[in-house]
């Protein structure tokens, strides 16, 4: 089936499913004065554009009544939305996909920097937040999805959500399904381009391994699928970040098989019922466990008061793609420590269990901050017992750990941007969220994130320190936004999130955007000069 660059309708999800967000309403073009920008712009736009879209509003500047709602809708870290934020000079909201060619022909044309959005979920605001003068191209309007059943594949449009794509797929089928992520609002062309993850990763690997074709409009303008862009560039867009060489239209994905029923379970444990022997042994056994199940763990300190000290809540939480029965059956063998038993367990189907794990995304916008671990040795009893120790320093610290191996352990390194293959145990993943506003709040629980990766130093990989793109960290490295980026600088970062396929996404870089048009604070440079 070919892909269809027409509009969705709206989509319409159970309100389990989180309400999805709304497409904005074509308007005719306000009559009221224009600053310079937005003039030139504008015009900038009608002479790329089809006539039959000149009666469109998909430019937003700061005085449509519209553009703090458009910019603010899909902000989920509010450290990145506060009045010392810097703001974009425009919003552009695209409807089709000769928009988006029109907005970055545009933005290069005026020398405006362009910052793309599909749905606001990364961690450090790079798709929103420059400090240069920028414009926002927001692919929210850009969400139609496309199922195949006969071929198990689909066509998914960039500003469509992670809800959105299971609930089409639960529509057409009870036994396929996606290995993607768990939060529901984080947009197709960040989570795919990234490298997307989900619970079925032992048993079918990343979402970028099941991507067979994309469209992507290049620093020319020109809509390319895989066929036009080569297969170098396919390859760089498959978790090496879209933004850094174009703005990702929209995926072509292959759908996974998934029996009708699977088993979810969660056992909670705390240090005073023998959490630390338990995550001792959970580090043995789930990279190597069956495929079908992924076992991940939560880390907790929590106010319990047991002798008069806090402790650490262990939170046990599997999906497992088959029955209780061959689950139980895994576990006895397996891991029978953790006591695992019918009564913790529940069948459903896979989307449904989907949306139990969904229910315990955040629900409403966080000050947050977060950063990344992979973990190759298996982490010693006393090395734990440190670990509890400095997470109780602070009572909104969690680690979320995922297990690897299975399906992880089979792919190539190289086979796509994403390195962090064979040889992983398990990726951590640094959390801290809180509600109070204002810097010294910021600072108080920035600094005990960052004094706790800095603690973890010797239990983590090393040479380098690898790092998850799509858990975007500042810290680890940082260029300017005015398009002299250093190879040596972005190298530093570069290397943590691709490790030896860095230099290769340089390459297709200096290919595809020599110039440098996209670029972000970790963005992708090209080349270094020659001899240098």
């Amino acid at each position: 089936m070919k892909y269809k660059t027409s509009i969705s309708p709206y989509i319409f999800v159970p309100s389990i499913l989180l309400p999805l967000l709304l497409l904005s309403s074509p308007q005719p073009i306000s009559c009221t004065p224009l600053d310079s920008l937005h003039d030139n712009f504008l015009q900038c736009l009608s002479k790329h554009l089809d006539p039959s879209d000149q009666n469109l509003t998909i430019l937003l500047s700061p005085t449509n009544p519209s553009f703090l709602t458009v910019l603010q809708a899909r902000i989920r870290n509010l450290r990145y939305n506060t009045s010392a934020t810097p703001k974009p000079s425009l919003i552009v909201t695209p409807l089709r996909e000769t928009h988006v060619a029109a907005t970055v022909l545009c933005a290069k044309t005026i020398g405006i920097q362009l910052k793309i959005r599909s749905g606001g979920h990364d961690y450090e605001g790079t798709s929103y937040v420059s400090d240069n003068s920028f414009v926002i191209l927001d692919m929210f309007n850009l969400r139609s999805i496309d199922i195949d059943i006969q071929h198990e594949t689909a066509w998914v449009q960039a500003g469509a959500n992670l809800a959105d794509l299971y609930y089409k797929i639960s529509e057409k089928s009870k036994t396929h399904g996606f290995p993607a992520g768990l939060c529901p609002t984080v947009g197709i062309g960040g989570h795919i381009s990234g490298g997307g993850y989900g619970i079925m990763l032992r048993k079918y690997g990343l979402t970028v391994d099941h991507v067979v074709d994309a469209r992507i409009v290049d620093v020319r303008g020109r809509i390319l699928d895989r066929n036009a862009m080569g297969e170098d560039l396919f390859w760089a867009i498959r978790g090496g970040g879209g933004a850094s060489f174009g703005v990702i239209l929209a995926y072509k994905v292959r759908l996974v098989k998934v029996p009708e029923i699977v088993t979810t379970f969660w056992i909670q444990r705390t240090l005073e019922e023998n959490a630390t022997d338990l995550v001792h042994r959970w580090q043995l056994v789930a990279d190597k466990i069956d495929n079908d199940l992924v076992l991940r763990l939560l880390l907790q300190p929590v106010d319990a008061k047991i002798n008069g000290q806090n402790t650490i809540k262990a939170s046990f939480g599997g999906m497992f793609l088959g029955n209780i029965d061959r689950l139980m059956s895994v576990m006895t063998k397996e891991f029978p420590e953790l006591g695992l038993d019918k009564r913790h367990c529940s069948e459903m189907s896979w989307f449904h269990s989907i949306l139990q794990w969904m229910n315990l995304a955040p629900k409403k916008e966080i000050f947050m901050k977060r950063k990344s671990d992979y973990v190759k040795n298996p982490i010693p009893k006393e090395g734990l017992e440190a670990i509890w120790k400095k997470m109780m320093e602070s009572d909104k610290l969690e680690l979320f750990l995922t297990p690897y191996g299975g399906r992880m352990s089979e792919i190539p390194e190289d086979e796509t941007p994403f390195p962090h293959r064979a040889g992983i145990i398990f990726k951590i993943h640094y959390s801290i969220s809180w509600r109070e506003e204002g810097i010294e709040a910021d600072n108080i629980h920035v600094s005990k994130i960052r004094q706790m990766y800095d603690f973890m130093t010797p239990f983590v990989s090393n040479s380098p320190r690898q790092a998850f793109l799509n858990y975007r960290d500042l810290d680890i490295g940082i260029i300017n936004h005015n398009g002299n980026n250093s190879y040596e600088e972005a190298k530093v970062f570069g290397v943590k999130y691709f490790k030896n396929n860095f230099d290769r996404l340089v390459k297709v870089k200096a290919m595809v955007d020599p110039e440098n048009f996209f670029r972000s604070q970790q963005s992708i440079p090209p080349l270094p000069p020659q001899g240098k």
